[in-house]
């Protein structure tokens, strides 16, 4: 029974590294210019499918309209997928930010909330011209075998996907507190107005702060499609789930929304040894508690304005 314990607790850290990765995305953008990507979903998908393109270009192979050749995802072609659909998700959140969000900043209302999701539905419609709606078998770059650790079986590319989500945050946390982009984005989060008399370009900060958070978006994409396949629906569930890890860790706190994020991902993956059908009742039942008992999440902190 140990093994299956061990089992659960590996995947639901897996999966809970993916949410962790795109909470932390919904925390860059609120902390720094207050508003949300609601199209990060579409940006999951959106990388997958990059990933997926860049996969076939780079190994020279055709695939079929289901499957990638596992030979297309061998030795440095599958990390340079996943730079690449990073990149290229990092410069569509420069336009999602340019195009739906700065016209409304500053502005009264939640216009920007409508944008944004109007934004994730033309890009959902540009992928289904380009890719279709069929969801596509992509390779793990270390194979389906399953490995054995302490007995428990684990499919190689979840322990891929948890190691990568884990260097990827310690490395975005140490960008944030020792460097001097770092320092001007939490300026910025503080206080846009007192930033900009410090001599901060404010409005370059907030762009990168979209560029980064929909890069992680498109990396996490990329990432977890050869467990769950490429497909451009799937990225609503992960966006939501990992939204649901933000508000439990702290919308405001960057380390707590990770925290929030691999919270959710055991919590998800012990209800689900227990009873499946359950899964979604306790995961938003724990949110509905948390908003209850503690409207900053468990790791947020209130709001002081001096006056």
């Amino acid at each position: 029974m140990l093994d299956v314990y061990l089992q659960t607790l590996l995947s639901g850290l897996a999966v809970g590294g993916v949410y962790a990765l795109i909470a932390l995305g919904f925390s860059i953008t609120f902390t720094t210019t207050k508003t949300l990507n609601f199209a990060q979903g579409e940006f999951i998908s959106f990388g997958a499918f990059i990933g997926v393109t860049m996969l076939l270009l780079l190994s020279g192979l055709a695939g079929t309209a289901t499957a990638v050749p596992s030979e297309a995802a061998a030795a440095w072609r599958y990390p340079a997928a996943v730079v690449g659909a990073g990149v290229v998700a990092g410069v569509m959140g420069i336009l999602i930010f340019v195009l739906a969000v700065r016209p409304f900043a500053g502005k009264g209302g939640m216009n920007w909330v409508m944008s944004t999701i109007g934004f994730g539905v033309i890009l959902q419609s540009i992928g289904l011209a380009i890719w279709g709606p069929a969801p596509v078998m992509v390779p793990s770059p270390l194979g389906d075998d399953v490995l054995r650790i302490a007995g428990a079986g684990v499919r190689p590319q979840e322990l891929l996907v948890l190691a990568c989500a884990i260097l990827i945050m310690i490395a975005l946390d140490l960008v944030m507190r020792r460097t001097r982009i770092g320092k001007a984005m939490m300026a910025v989060a503080h206080s846009p107005q007192t930033a900009s008399l410090m001599g901060i370009n404010v409005n370059l900060v907030m762009i990168g702060a979209f560029a980064l958070s929909s890069g992680l978006a498109g990396v996490a994409g990329v990432l977890i499609a050869p467990i769950a396949s490429a497909s451009l629906f799937m990225g609503m569930g992960f966006a939501l789930k990992a939204f649901s890890g933000a508000i439990i860790g702290g919308l405001n706190n960057p380390r707590g929304c990770i925290y929030g994020g691999f919270i959710l991902g055991v919590l998800e993956s012990g209800v689900g040894l227990w009873q499946a059908q359950w899964r979604e009742i306790v995961v938003f039942g724990l949110i509905i508690l948390v908003l209850a008992f503690r409207p900053t999440g468990l790791f947020g902190r209130a709001a002081v304005d001096k006056v």
